[in-house]
């Protein structure tokens, strides 16, 4: 696997922007400088992060999300192997 993130990844299975491997290794995400531990889904050339609204859920069964825009740094957690 190689060190580099993707540009955007996602934790949903049914995103087109999910990567088991990737996610299986610990991706840790800094949105403007402080710390994300609750960030579904991040975009690094757009500059946003989708973050979940507490525990509502739409009517699919999904977590809402709002849209936060900034600097998203993501980086591995753990070194590879």
């Amino acid at each position: 696997m190689s060190e580099t993130l993707p540009d955007r990844l996602s934790v949903n299975p049914r995103s087109p922007f999910y990567n088991e491997a990737v996610l299986a290794r610990g991706i840790g995400i800094r949105f403007k400088g402080v710390e994300r531990n609750d960030v579904e889904e991040y975009c690094v050339s757009e500059g946003w992060v989708r973050v979940a609204a507490g525990r509502a859920l739409d009517r699919r069964g999904n977590p809402i999300t709002f849209k936060h825009s900034g600097p998203v740094e993501p980086y591995f957690k753990t070194e590879a192997e």
